[in-house]
């Protein structure tokens, strides 16, 4: 993204405005791929790149003016809709190339019903998606948001430079990040819900904080990584529990009698991913650590302004004196 001179001073909303530009665009880019169903990828990065536009306009909300046509309830049913087909092509992925090689022909046998089934859920959730691409709700308003990009509107505080107001911008995702139940969960049993939430809210916290990683000067980028992995080992956990399910559901008796070998790989990679997502807790959860992302933070607002250093040495001066 390229930076005004000092004496034109980036705006809240010229940078939101950047960032919706270029997730706007990627969307754009996507529709043809996704649309004719040219493999998986293309809607695993169309799912991702909606959802980091719905935190970006949640997020600089306060700073921008959009028609009542984009707003977060239209954006949580075009990510909705995407999220299903992506979901069954993981779980999918996830049984035919990670754990089938793995497995004795019988057992590999014994699964051909559920690929089947899960191959026939994933058509019918494509559908919806192609739908949800080609109807006149996602048209309209993809066509409003690109209008707007175009002819940008915002309020007064939109108007203001970004560098005065960095924490702000990254701090509301993070206030209560950490008092969230699902970081005291010792154990998963019973869990999946406060667990699945937790994850949305770390998912979250990183999109907000890498919208903003190129004005934080690498401050942030630590914290940024340690999100991203918990949110993948809370997800990847959240999978292997899915496809449990869903494959107990579909065999005529227990799992561990049926497809024992299946069973027990299951129950190893859950396990070992708790393990891990566990030592992450016990990385970044104590106070020292939760007080440097604090200032991480505020370290990046104070070196915008010359100023606040004065006051800073003003105020320790103080403190020493008397």
């Amino acid at each position: 993204m390229a930076f005004p001179t000092r004496s034109q001073p980036l705006s809240n909303g010229s940078f939101a405005r950047e960032l919706l530009h270029k997730h706007v665009s990627k969307l754009v880019q996507l529709q043809a791929p996704v649309s004719e169903g040219k493999g998986t990828e293309p809607l695993h990065q169309m799912r991702v790149t909606m959802r980091r536009l719905r935190t970006t306009l949640l997020q600089f909300e306060p700073a921008l003016q959009l028609p009542p046509a984009i707003n977060d309830q239209r954006l949580a049913k075009w990510v909705r809709h995407l999220g299903m087909a992506r979901d069954l092509d993981v779980l999918r992925e996830r049984l035919e190339d990670g754990f089938l090689p793995q497995l004795p022909q019988a057992e590999v046998k014994a699964l051909r019903p559920v690929i089947k089934q899960l191959r026939r859920e994933r058509q019918l959730a494509y559908g919806h998606v192609v739908e949800v691409l080609q109807s006149r709700s996602y048209l309209e308003g993809l066509a409003q948001l690109q209008g707007w990009l175009k002819q940008p509107e915002f309020s007064r505080l939109g108007e203001q430079p970004i560098r005065e107001w960095l924490l702000e911008w990254q701090g509301p995702s993070l206030a209560s990040l950490f008092l969230h139940p699902g970081w005291q969960v010792s154990s998963a049993a019973g869990e999946v819900e406060v667990l699945h939430e937790l994850r949305r809210q770390i998912k979250q916290a990183r999109y907000r904080l890498e919208n903003l990683s190129e004005l934080a000067g690498g401050h942030t980028v630590p914290w940024i990584g340690r999100f991203k992995q918990g949110q993948e080992l809370l997800g990847e956990f959240n999978d292997l529990q899915v496809l449990q399910r869903a494959i107990s559901d579909q065999v005529p008796g227990r799992l561990e009698q049926e497809l024992p070998q299946l069973e027990w790989l299951l129950v190893q990679h859950q396990r070992h991913c708790w393990e891990q997502w566990r030592e992450l807790v016990i990385e970044v959860l104590p106070t020292r650590q939760r007080r440097r992302l604090w200032q991480a933070l505020s370290s990046r607002s104070l070196t915008c302004s010359p100023w606040n250093w004065v006051k800073v040495g003003l105020r320790r001066a103080a403190a020493r004196f008397g």
